[in-house]
């Protein structure tokens, strides 16, 4: 990769723990997260992963700890919120409006960003009108940018899995999130999907200048686009650090990475 600036720290979680009748999904978490990074967290199924992407973006309530995000520390914030803060979200499973477009799922992402009232969106007149105007013209900007001109007016459930990912970065990149949180952006791809998805994040990275915090199986991807990587077990961090670092932790290797990687 190419050198970078990576910035302070952006986002501090700190000692969360989460259970859901008396079972830990979560205990004790801590690590952060820098400016303009790529931060992943690893781990086997079930290691917590997930559950520590919906603490952060208020999905769940942990029980104990506090996340920080630009200096303002919560723990207990809805999606809505958080969205509202700048941390936006991809879903492992994938939400999109099937029967929608590509543009028009897309557009839902800026939202956030409308000012109109409804009634005024709905007849599109005056100033509903012009603000729609610069939000599409920002929504075909991210189109440009994830090579998909192609597909604009298609509907999204007509298009190949590795697409309908894209669209689903699209959307999210639509809320201008500062920080991006990837819940296993490449699953399910083949070689050559997962190679175009690796490229997009690193672009989204270098390019937006977006912090991007990502939860993927393919260690291959991690230690190839990762600046630093945390290590979940059992919803307990066992290693937190470098690639290199992670690659070579005993702990980590009998727990996760194996002969076989």
């Amino acid at each position: 990769m190419a050198t970078k600036k990576i910035g302070d720290v952006i986002l501090d979680v700190k000692n969360i723990s989460l259970s859901f009748g008396g079972v830990n999904a979560l205990t004790d978490i801590s690590f952060n997260v820098r400016e303009h990074e790529v931060r992943a967290i690893i781990g086997p199924n079930g290691a917590g992963k997930s559950s520590m992407l919906n603490c952060i973006n208020g999905v769940y309530t942990p029980q104990q700890g506090s996340i920080t995000f630009r200096g303002q520390s919560f723990s207990h914030m809805d999606s809505h919120a958080v969205a509202v803060m700048g941390i936006g979200r991809t879903f492992q499973n994938l939400a999109l409006f099937k029967g929608m477009s590509v543009i028009d799922n897309i557009m839902t992402g800026r939202n956030l960003r409308i000012k109109s009232n409804l009634l005024l969106q709905a007849l599109r007149i005056g100033p509903a009108q012009r603000e729609e105007e610069r939000h599409r013209e920002f929504v075909e900007h991210i189109i440009d940018f994830l090579e998909i001109q192609a597909y604009r007016k298609t509907a999204v459930g007509q298009l190949p899995y590795g697409l309908q990912k894209r669209v689903d970065l699209g959307r999210a990149l639509a809320m201008e999130p500062q920080v991006l949180l990837l819940d296993e952006p490449m699953a399910g791809m083949n070689v050559e999907e997962k190679q175009d998805m690796c490229r997009f994040v690193l672009d989204v990275n270098e390019e937006f200048g977006t912090t991007v915090v990502l939860i993927e199986h393919d260690m291959g991807v991690v230690m190839d686009i990762s600046d630093r990587v945390v290590v979940l077990d059992y919803g307990m961090k066992i290693g937190d650090g470098t690639p290199d670092e992670v690659r070579n932790n005993q702990e980590v290797i009998s727990a996760y990475l194996g002969t076989s990687h």
